[in-house]
Formats: C-alpha cells, sequence, structure tokens
C-alpha cells in the first residue's frame, strides 16, 4: 500500500495562470490580505530574487523594471480550483484526504514497479483536468509521502519521486536536512543539531529512548514514519474545529461603532458558515478589536465573550451575539484596525437539545434557512445573499487593488474566448 502526498506547486501564483494565458510567460506574485506583502510566486518571479514574505513596497522597482503580473488574493478563486484539483484527485485513487487548500494524500495498492508510472499519470491526469501543476512524493508512510514530495519538488524534473526500494538510500538521505521532515518545527530542529543529528539519515538511526526522551512519544513517531513504519492515521474527513476564527484587517483604519459592527457582522457570517460546514453548532461567541500597533497614535484592544442560550449556527443568533459583545468593548477615540470573531464551545448537531425557549422543531426551521442561505452562495459565490447588518458599501473591507476576476464562480467574471 502507498501513500502519496500530491502538492500543487505555487498555488496562488497557478491559479492566476491558468485562467489567463496572456501570464504564461510573465513573472506572477500574489499579495497578502490588503496587498501587504508575497504570499506566492510563480518560479519565474522566484527566479528575479523576489522572497516570499516581502513587503510589496520594497519590491515596487524589480516588480516594474521586469513587467511582473501583481495580483491581490482571489479566495474565491482559490477555494473553486482547489475543489476542482480534489475532485480530480478523488477519481486517482480509492482513498483522499484533503490536507490542507494545495495538498491532499492518497492511498492506493499499486504495485512497485508502477508506482513511478503512477505517479506520472495522477501529475498528467491534474494538469489535463485543471491547468494546475503538482508534485507527487510516494512512500510506505505519510511521512515517507511528505518527504519525497520535497524530494520531487527541489531536486527533479519530472516533478514525482518514489521513496522506495534503491532510492531510500544513505547517499540521498544525508544530504536532506531534518528541517525538511513533516513534525520537525524550529525547537526541535535546534535540539537535534546542538546532539549532532542534522540530516535525514542521522535522525532515522538515531537511539529510540533519545528520541522519546527528547521528543515525546509523537517524535518518535515521525522516527518510525521515517523507517516506513506507519504511524499516522488516516483520515477520510478531518475533525471538526474546535475553535473558528474569522478575522480581517480593515482597508483602513475605523473609528464608528456603527462601521466596526458592520464588520463584525460580516465575519460572524462567515465564521457561522464555516460552522455549519462541519455540522456543528457553537456555545459562545468572542468579539476582539485591535489598533494598529505600528501607527505612533493612542493604542487599544480589547475582548469580550458572550455565552448564548443554546449552541446555535444561526447567522442571525451569532451576529446578534457579536453587536452585544461588541458594544461591551467600544471606546470612542481610537482608530481600530482589526475586528475579529470566535467561535467557541463547538459541539457536533447530534448534541444539540432543546430548552426551555427554544424547540427543536424551531431549530429545525432556522437550519433550513441556513441550509437555503448557504446552497445559493454556494452556487452563485459567497455574499449573493447576505444579511443587511453586514452593510451595503463596506468602505471599512480590506484593499484588494489587483483582485483578478472570480473566473469560476461568478456568472458576470467567466472569461470569454474570443
Amino acid at each position: 500500500m502507498w501513500y502519496a502526498l500530491v502538492d500543487c506547486n505555487n498555488f496562488y501564483a497557478s491559479c492566476e495562470k491558468v485562467c489567463n494565458p496572456s501570464l504564461a510567460k510573465r513573472p506572477v506574485v500574489v499579495l497578502s490580505n490588503n496587498d501587504g506583502n508575497v504570499i506566492a510566486r510563480c518560479p519565474l518571479a522566484k527566479a528575479l530574487g523576489i522572497e516570499m514574505g516581502a513587503p510589496f513596497h520594497r519590491c515596487t522597482n524589480i516588480i516594474q523594471k521586469h513587467n511582473v503580473a501583481v495580483f491581490s488574493s482571489n479566495y474565491a478563486l482559490y477555494g473553486d480550483m482547489s475543489r476542482r484539483v480534489m475532485d480530480t484527485l478523488a477519481t486517482c485513487a480509492p482513498y483522499v484526504e484533503v490536507y490542507s487548500i494545495d495538498e491532499a494524500f492518497l492511498l492506493h495498492d499499486v504495485p512497485h514497479a508502477e508506482a513511478q508510472h503512477y505517479a506520472l499519470s495522477v501529475r498528467q491526469k491534474v494538469m489535463q483536468w485543471t491547468g494546475i501543476p503538482v508534485s507527487v512524493g510516494m512512500g510506505a508512510t505519510k511521512t515517507l509521502a511528505k518527504l519525497a514530495n520535497h524530494i520531487a519538488k527541489k531536486r527533479t524534473d519530472s516533478g514525482v519521486f518514489v521513496l522506495s526500494g534503491d532510492s531510500y538510500c544513505q547517499s540521498l538521505l544525508e544530504a536532506i536536512d531534518i528541517a525538511e521532515v513533516w513534525g520537525i518545527g524550529r525547537r526541535y530542529e535546534r535540539m537535534l543539531q546542538s546532539h549532532g543529528i542534522y540530516n535525514v539519515w542521522q535522525l532515522i538511526n538515531a537511539d529510540d529512548s533519545f528520541i522519546k526522551k527528547k521528543m515525546t512519544v509523537v517524535g518518535l513517531r515521525t522516527v518510525y514514519e521515517l523507517r516506513g513504519i506507519p504511524c499516522i492515521g488516516w483520515e477520510d474527513a478531518p475533525p471538526p474545529k474546535k475553535t473558528i476564527v474569522s478575522s480581517r484587517s480593515f482597508g483602513r483604519q475605523v473609528e464608528s461603532l456603527h462601521e466596526l459592527d458592520q464588520a463584525a457582522a460580516h465575519y460572524s457570517a462567515i465564521a457561522a458558515g464555516k460552522l455549519r460546514t462541519q455540522h456543528c453548532a457553537a456555545g459562545a461567541v468572542t468579539v476582539f478589536v485591535s489598533t494598529n500597533p505600528f501607527k505612533n497614535e493612542p493604542q487599544y484592544s480589547c475582548s469580550a465573550t458572550v455565552v448564548l442560550d443554546m449552541h446555535s449556527a444561526y447567522t442571525p443568533d451569532i451576529i446578534a451575539a457579536a453587536h452585544t459583545a461588541l458594544c461591551s468593548i467600544y471606546r470612542q477615540g481610537y482608530r481600530y484596525k482589526k475586528v475579529g470573531i470566535m467561535l467557541t464551545d463547538i459541539i457536533p448537531y447530534q448534541e444539540l437539545s432543546p430548552t426551555l425557549f427554544m424547540h427543536m422543531d424551531n431549530y429545525e426551521k432556522r437550519y433550513r434557512l441556513m441550509q437555503a442561505l448557504d446552497s445559493v452562495n454556494r452556487q452563485h459565490g459567497r455574499g449573493t445573499v447576505y444579511f443587511a447588518s453586514e452593510g451595503v458599501v463596506q468602505p471599512w473591507s480590506m484593499r484588494r487593488k489587483y483582485l483578478s476576476p472570480r473566473y469560476t464562480t461568478h456568472w458576470n467574471e467567466i472569461p470569454v474566448v474570443r
């Protein structure tokens, strides 16, 4: 049985190129919220020396000089392209575990002699069906598949690598730093290096008792995985989140309670939608606000929590609780940079129980109403149907000066072939 990790290459930048063929030979970068920093680069942009996380304003000279295409983060496009990639991968293996927006594990029983061909076929199929380039790493465990994917990206021209048999050799593993191992963070990296363990081969051959003492049983599982012994379980569906946060920095600083309230309602609606996708309800709503710590002006940050009478995923309940919490912490005279919503005390729908003031029949009616709202927004794009309290104009929304069209989710923005 093989584990394969499929990772989309430069995903955000690749999405922009897929939908705009004129960008095929141009460097492309994608910016973070409010167009602050570079968060994605195509290979051509990397070759120019544009670094990941670099502030946008520091890159303007090189961007202008080399005609680099710049885009604001287009989450509607990236989310839909991710769905298309994952749907394609579902046709390539009987088991698929979506790990992130641009990564997925596959589990498939492929003969050893056919593993390389299988990896190439997966890569070709995703490219043909979606236009997104991917790297494929295969191994006997998830950790080895992750490591193989790193090798596929950095050390091969084909974009695939099978870490097994002759390829699982000392010379290769000695050349890979322990920082590239899934689960080895900076703290563990420094600790291992202080004990003379610098590469993957040394980690594989480390003493078990030493690893367990210094890295607990979790670290020992990582080492076993590197040795080809599966220790990390398979998840057909990710477990429900215990906390859901929805927050963005404003495109400009906000002073009025009215605009803060609109933003809080908007992020409450987003958080409630995420809550419903995992078929759960929340028991508490927390609102937090903060000013810009980088400005030489009065500073303020605070948070407040409202406990709901009954666990709910009904957006008006979440918005009402957020409004109550926000009013309790709002202070005049400050220029706010951010407001956020956090949902906690999350439980599955099946654990809900009625209260004196709420019968389950009423709850079911609310649930069906939210289902209808979510269905419309899935088909026609987020925000097609929204609550008036979220605001119509939303002047506080984040800056996205270089936003590309929603090519795949909005009828008026579908690309036209001439």
